[in-house]
C-alpha cells in the first residue's frame, strides 16, 4: 500500500495510537488556563530539555540540513549550524522569560507598555508568523515522505513525463564545467532554472497527508494541552535522535560495499577520495550562494536577538518550575539539536556520492535515500522513519499550537468577551488552537523552497525585537515609541510589500524591478579526485559527439588523472534583488514573485549597484537594515515624547529583579516583599543610577554561559573535524 509494506503502516499506527493516548490522559489533570497553555508550571530539567528540543526541531532541520549539503557541499550544514553562536546567550535570557511570570509573551507587552491594543497586535501578527514557521515543516515532511513513496516511470502521466525530462535536462548541464558548455547550452541552463521542473512524483497525496498529520495533532494536543505536548515531546525527542543516526551507517556501509573500504568508517576516506575538493570548504564554495563568513554572522545576530521574542520560547521556559530549569533545559535542549545536525550534515555528504547523479531535486534526498538504504530490510524500519519524520513535525506542532491557542483567547479573545469560566476559556483556547493548525496547513502550499521560508522565520520577529529588548532594559522606552517602532517596521518590511503588488500589478513584470545578481564566472583550482576525472571524461565524450556533427565551437577538454591540479569554473545563478520568491517565466513572461524588499528599491535608487554585489552580500544588506530600523525608530521617538506614566510599572521592574523558586507559596511570598520593598532589589542592577535594567551577574550566570561557550567551541570544532576527517 502506498509502496510500504505492512509492517511500516503497523509502526505508524501504533506511534499514532500511543500519542492520543498520552493526549486523554492528560486532558483529565486540567483545571484552568496555566495548566492547559503552560501545564502548571511544573516541568523539571528533563522534561524542559526535550521540549525545548522537540520545539526546536522540526522536519524542517533534518531535511533542510541534509537539502543544502546535498546542493552545496559541507558548507550547506551552516543552514541550521549558524544559529550555534546565539545559543549561549539563552543562559542569560531564559531566566528572564521565566521571571516574566506571565501566560504569554504577549502579556509582556502589555504589562510593559500598559496597552491591550498591543498585546492583541502582537496575538495576531505572532500567530501568522507561528503558522509560517509549521507550514516550512509540513512541506518538509510531505517532501520526504513523498521521495519514500515515489511513481515508476511507467505509471507517469504525459504531463509528468515531459516535466521529468526537462528536470534530467536540467541536472545534465548544471553539473558540468560552465566554461565548456556552448552558448546555447548557457542560454538553455538559465531557462531551464526558471523553469524549475520536477523529476519526482508519488502515490502519495501531499493535501491528504498534511491533513492527517494535522487531524492527529488535533487530537492529542486540543484534548491535553501543554502537559500532553510535553511529554510526548519526551516520546518525539527520541524518535527524532533515531531517525537522526538510524539512516546514517547504512549510507556508509553501502558506501564502503560499493567502493571498495575496509569497514563501516572508511565513508570518510572514500569521500574524500571522490567527491570533489569544493565540497569539503566550509566557507567560501564557490556552489555556495547563500551561506558566507559574513551573512552567517549577520543571521546569527538577528537569530540572537529575534528567537528570544518568538511566543514559543515564552511558553518553553515559563512551564519551567523555576529559572534554573528553564534555563538549562532550553540550551541542553537546544545544544542537543546542534551535534545532531552534524550528524544531518554527515549523510548529505554521504548522498552526494551515492544519488549525486540519480537526483535533481535536493528536497527529496532524504526520503529517497531511506528507501533505498532500509526498504530492503523489510522490518519495519521505513514506517519507523515515516513515524520520526511525524513525530518531529508534531513536537513542533503541538507547542506552536498550545503558543498560539493562548495568545489568541488570553490576548485576543478575552479582552473581548470577559468574565467567563476558566472551563470557557480553555475551550475557547482548544478553538484557537485548531484555527492556528488549519492556517498552517492552508498557507503550507504557497511556499515552494524550504530555505526560502527559512530566511523568512528568521527575520520575521524584528517586528517586535526592539520593544522587547529595549522594553526590558531601557526604562526611558515608552509605548509611543514602542508603537511606532512596530507599527512602521511591520508596514515597511512586511504589509507594503504585499499589498503594493496586489494594488499595482503592474510592479510584477516592470522592468527596473527584474534586476538579478549578475555574478561573473568564478575560477578555482583543485587537485583532481575520482568523480571530477569521470565528469570530466563524459565531458570529453560528449565534446567527441557533438564533433562528428560539426557542430562544437569550443576547445575538446584535456583529460584528468587522480591527483594532478586543473581549473573548474562555475557560474552561480542568478537571483532577483528585489522580490522575495524571485523572479519566474509565467506565459512567455518574466514576472516577480513573492513579496517586494523596499529597502533594496530605495539602496537601488540611491545609486548603489546591487547587481554586482554577491548575493549574499546582498541578502546581508537587508537583513542589517531591517535589525537595526526598528532599533533606531524607538530610542529616537522615544526620546522626543514624554516617558510613560503606567500603573504599576514600578512593579514590572521589581518581578524582573526577583528570581524565581520553585515552590509557588514561596515565589509569591518573596515577591510581595519585594513590592513592598522595591529599593531592596536594586543591589541586582550593575548601574543602579542609571535607566538602565543590566543586572549583575551570580556564579550560577557567569559559570553557565562559560561552560555555554565552551560547548559552542566544542561542536564547531566537532564540525572542522568531521569536514576533514579522512582528507
Amino acid at each position: 500500500m502506498f509502496g510500504l509494506t505492512i509492517l511500516d503502516i503497523v509502526v505508524i499506527l501504533v506511534y499514532f495510537l500511543v500519542t492520543i493516548g498520552i493526549g486523554v490522559w492528560s486532558m483529565r489533570r486540567i483545571q484552568s488556563k496555566e495548566d492547559y497553555l503552560l501545564g502548571g508550571r511544573r516541568f523539571g530539567k528533563l522534561i524542559q530539555t526535550f521540549a525545548s528540543f522537540g520545539q526546536a526541531t522540526s522536519t524542517t532541520e533534518p531535511v533542510g540540513v541534509v537539502t543544502t549539503t546535498f546542493k552545496n557541499g559541507a558548507a550547506g550544514i551552516w543552514s541550521s549550524l549558524l544559529m550555534l553562536f546565539s545559543t549561549p546567550i539563552y543562559w542569560i535570557t531564559s531566566p528572564w522569560q521565566r521571571r516574566l511570570r506571565v501566560l504569554t509573551m504577549a502579556d509582556f507587552y502589555e504589562e510593559r507598555f500598559g496597552s491591550r491594543t498591543m498585546a492583541s497586535v502582537y496575538a495576531l501578527v505572532g500567530t501568522v508568523g507561528m503558522m509560517a514557521v509549521l507550514s516550512v515543516g509540513f512541506s518538509a515532511m510531505t517532501k520526504t515522505i513523498v521521495a519514500m513513496t515515489p511513481k515508476v516511470v511507467e505509471d507517469f502521466t504525459p504531463q509528468e513525463m515531459a516535466e521529468y525530462e526537462l528536470a534530467n535536462e536540467l541536472s545534465a548541464l548544471e553539473g558540468r564545467d560552465f566554461a565548456l558548455l556552448s552558448e546555447s547550452e548557457k542560454g538553455r541552463l538559465a531557462e531551464l532554472r526558471q523553469m524549475r521542473p520536477r523529476a519526482l512524483f508519488s502515490y502519495i497525496n501531499e493535501n491528504m497527508l498534511i491533513w492527517m498529520v494535522c487531524f492527529i495533532v488535533l487530537i492529542y494536543a486540543i484534548a491535553g494541552g501543554l502537559e500532553a505536548a510535553f511529554y510526548t515531546d519526551m516520546l518525539q525527542g527520541n524518535f527524532i535522535i533515531i531517525l537522526s543516526v538510524l539512516v546514517l551507517p547504512f549510507a556508509w556501509i553501502k558506501i564502503a560495499a560499493e567502493y571498495g573500504g575496509d569497514g563501516m568508517f572508511s565513508a570518510f576516506s572514500i569521500l574524500h577520495e571522490r567527491l570533489p575538493q569544493a565540497f569539503f570548504e566550509v566557507f567560501g564554495s564557490p556552489t555556495l550562494i547563500d551561506f558566507t563568513w559574513y551573512y552567517i554572522l549577520a543571521i546569527s545576530a538577528v537569530a540572537g536577538i529575534t528567537v528570544v521574542t518568538q511566543p514559543n520560547q515564552l511558553v518553553t521556559n515559563g512551564a519551567a518550575k523555576d529559572e534554573y530549569s528553564a534555563r538549562f533545559g532550553f540550551v541542553t535542549g537546544t545544544f542537543t539539536k546542534r551535534v545532531l545536525t552534524l550528524l544531518w550534515g554527515m549523510l548529505g555528504l554521504a548522498s552526494i556520492l551515492l544519488y549525486g547523479s540519480t537526483i535533481q531535486n535536493s528536497d527529496l534526498v532524504w526520503g529517497h535515500a531511506t528507501r533505498d538504504l532500509l526498504g530492503e530490510l523489510n522490518m519495519g524500519l521505513v514506517g519507523l522513519i515515516i513515524a520520526c519524520m511525524m513525530a518531529a513535525l508534531m513536537s513542533t506542532a503541538d507547542c506552536l499550537m498550545l503558543t498560539c491557542s493562548g495568545l489568541l483567547m488570553n490576548n485576543f479573545y478575552r479582552p473581548f468577551v470577559p468574565d467567563k469560566s476558566e472551563n470557557h476559556y480553555v475551550n475557547a483556547g482548544r478553538v484557537s488552537g485548531a484555527i492556528f493548525l488549519i492556517g498552517a496547513v492552508i498557507i503550507t502550499t504557497q511556499f515552494d523552497d524550504i530555505l526560502q521560508i527559512l530566511k523568512l522565520i528568521w527575520e520575521f520577529f524584528v517586528i517586535f525585537a526592539a520593544a522587547f529588548w529595549l522594553g526590558l532594559k531601557w526604562r526611558r522606552a515608552n509605548r509611543v515609541g514602542a508603537w511606532a517602532s512596530i507599527l512602521s517596521t511591520l508596514a515597511i518590511f512586511y504589509l507594503l510589500p504585499l499589498v503594493l503588488p496586489v494594488i499595482f500589478s503592474g510592479l510584477y513584470s516592470a522592468p527596473s524591478l527584474l534586476k538579478e545578481t549578475e555574478p561573473a564566472p568564478l575560477v578555482r583550482e583543485y587537485v583532481a579526485h575520482e568523480m571530477d576525472v569521470r565528469a570530466r571524461d563524459e565531458e570529453i565524450a560528449r565534446w567527441d559527439k557533438m564533433a562528428e556533427s560539426g557542430a562544437n565551437v569550443t576547445p575538446r577538454p584535456e583529460a584528468l588523472a587522480v591527483g594532478a591540479t586543473f581549473e573548474k569554473t562555475f557560474v552561480l545563478p542568478s537571483k532577483s534583488i528585489f522580490w522575495s520568491k524571485g523572479v519566474k517565466k509565467e506565459n512567455d513572461q518574466v514576472v516577480g514573485s513573492g513579496y517586494l524588499y523596499l529597502e533594496m528599491i530605495l539602496l537601488d535608487k540611491l545609486g548603489m549597484n546591487l547587481a554586482q554585489n554577491p548575493y549574499a552580500l546582498n541578502e546581508t544588506i537587508r537583513i542589517l537594515i531591517r535589525l537595526i530600523f526598528p532599533f533606531l525608530v524607538l530610542i529616537f521617538v522615544s526620546l522626543l515624547t514624554r516617558p510613560d506614566e503606567i500603573e504599576g510599572l514600578e512593579r514590572f521592574w521589581v518581578k524582573m529583579r526577583t528570581r524565581t523558586l520553585g515552590d509557588r507559596e514561596a515565589d509569591d511570598a518573596q515577591l510581595e516583599k519585594a513590592y513592598a520593598n522595591p529599593e531592596s532589589t536594586r543591589e541586582m542592577l550593575l548601574f543602579p543610577d542609571s535607566n538602565l535594567e543590566i543586572y549583575r551577574w551570580n556564579k550560577v550566570d557567569f559559570y553557565g554561559f562559560a561552560l555555554s561557550v565552551g560547548v559552542m567551541l566544542v561542536i564547531l570544532g566537532m564540525f572542522f573535524g568531521i569536514v576533514k576527517l579522512g582528507g
